[in-house]
């Protein structure tokens, strides 16, 4: 069963019937990959603090099934996140039980480090931050088992116990998510684009119904960080448009930032311990809320910033340098007016002063018009009434998406349909909208099989707008940037 959309309305001419017929094949193709997107809400697992990749987990491992949650089954889901998910008023509660000898299991995010210092036997620490445990034992055979304790950590159920020196990691079960390239290429060919676009927004949590063609391809720009190393986005919108839920829910390998006070340290590395900061231990690191969060020494990380973005180098004071595929994403609030567009003349106007220099902004590749984007809403989101409700579970859609970034067949593609029109084009354009296009097209067509119309349609015309957002800017606020065509077009 394919289903055909009439290209006048887009996204919203896909008929209720046809999306409930397509979730029974979502279900046969991606079979134990799959999960109904109304079981998370159901269970309030989100209320305890835990993002939609872990949640749907411990979905999978507690009530396994199809369809709706049922009441029993929700009732045995919360029992076991009681036990297993401690609050944060239940810390001591926690702490006190492996002061009297006893071993718990509590499902938390795991993160190690070995501290070398001078004179001493080098120590292998683990924290478990949601217990406020931060020099836990942890041994190296666990280490070697999951060496990504030691990058950017992992979340599973650690069992701890105590030793006389303080706590221990006992054992671990990290989030298993079993990524086959290939079979996944091999599935998208079961679906038409139409059919392949719903199932990516219904695994994000939307109602693709909900939405407009053109706001369903913002949406999934969202994900370009993922697929694209060294993919660096700004999105601006008003409040409420949901701009930080994709990241917060789609991967451990996405640091979402959100307030705070935000550091050289943080970002680039630990002069005092000479510990790489998140631009190094991340795949995807997004700082939300931008227009007024705290930098420390801002000077020093727009500078640090901008060396990292044009090159992928990452250094502080020459000191330590190392390169990073990081993907730098930064979300915004904007002011709109009563037609919903926005008030000031320079879309960059309220952001803090130092991100809106012209050198800085030059190296972010994409604008994303969020304000385009209705705000979030439950009647956005998949719920009961939604036709289609089966999408592919999130810890499992999140590491096919980064694993997209080693394929190179969209990259030889954009590289050979991607020339910039005019006389005299801006060469960071070109190289922006080329990473955009080959982006979009590992999102949509995995698999490689793509028409020149397609790709036009809905690869290289919503790259050209992404780039054509950050050139406006750049225009408007530097004659330099004069001397270059106006338009970005497609040569």
């Amino acid at each position: 069963m394919n289903i055909d959309l009439d290209p006048k309305t887009g996204g919203t001419a896909l008929a209720a019937v046809a999306l409930k017929q397509l979730n029974a094949k979502v279900m046969e193709v991606f079979r134990s990959l799959a999960i109904d997107k109304r079981r998370l809400p159901a269970s309030q697992l989100s209320e305890r603090g835990i993002p939609a990749y872990v949640a749907e987990w411990v979905l999978e491992k507690v009530v396994p099934g199809t369809g709706e949650l049922t009441a029993e089954e929700a009732t045995k889901v919360l029992e076991w996140a009681a036990r297993v998910i401690p609050g944060p008023s239940e810390q001591n509660i926690v702490k006190h039980k492996l002061a009297q000898g006893q071993a718990i299991k509590i499902l938390t995010p795991l993160q190690a480090e070995i501290q070398i210092k001078k004179g001493k036997e080098p120590e292998r620490v683990a924290q478990l931050k949601l217990l406020g445990i931060s020099d836990a034992y942890i041994s190296d055979n666990l280490l070697e088992e999951h060496p990504d304790l030691l990058r950017q950590g992992m979340w599973g159920v650690v069992e701890l116990g105590a030793l006389k020196d303080g706590a221990a990691v006992l054992s671990f079960q990290p989030m298993q998510a079993n990524v086959n390239l290939n079979l996944y290429k091999e599935a998208r060919k079961k679906f038409t684009l139409h059919e392949w676009r719903a199932l990516l927004l219904t695994t994000l949590g939307f109602d693709p119904e909900a939405f407009t063609d053109d706001q369903q391809t913002w949406l999934l720009c969202r994900l370009l960080p993922l697929v694209q190393k060294n993919m660096h986005m700004m999105e601006l919108a008003p409040k409420g448009t949901g701009k930080s839920f994709t990241y917060e829910n789609i991967s451990p390998k996405v640091r979402l930032i959100s307030g705070g006070n935000i550091s050289p340290a943080v970002l680039f590395v630990n002069n005092a311990n000479s510990n790489w900061g998140i631009l190094a231990r991340f795949k995807v690191v997004v700082l939300d809320e931008v227009q007024t969060s705290k930098f420390e020494k801002p000077e020093e990380i727009v500078g640090g910033l901008k060396g990292y973005l044009a090159n992928g180098k990452l250094t502080r004071g020459g000191l330590h340098e190392t390169a990073s595929d990081c993907g730098f994403v930064m979300l915004a609030n904007i002011t709109l007016d009563d037609q919903q567009r926005p008030v000031k003349n320079s879309l960059v106007e309220e952001l803090p002063k130092f991100l809106r220099e012209t050198a800085f902004l030059d190296r972010i590749k994409a604008l994303l018009p969020g304000w385009e984007l209705p705000k979030l809403s439950s009647k956005l989101l998949v719920g009961t009434d939604s036709p289609l409700t089966v999408g592919l579970k999130s810890d499992f859609f999140g590491d096919a998406l980064i694993a997209l970034r080693e394929d190179l067949v969209a990259e030889s593609y954009a590289s050979r349909a991607v020339k910039l029109g005019g006389e005299k084009p801006y060469r960071r354009n070109e190289e922006a909208v080329r990473s955009i296009a080959a982006g979009l097209m590992k999102i949509q067509f995995p698999h490689g099989e793509i028409s020149p119309e397609d790709f036009l349609t809905y690869c290289l015309k919503p790259a050209i707008q992404l780039r054509q957002g950050i050139w406006d800017e750049l225009y408007a606020l530097d004659s330099e940037y004069r001397q270059y065509e106006s338009r970005i077009t497609p040569g």
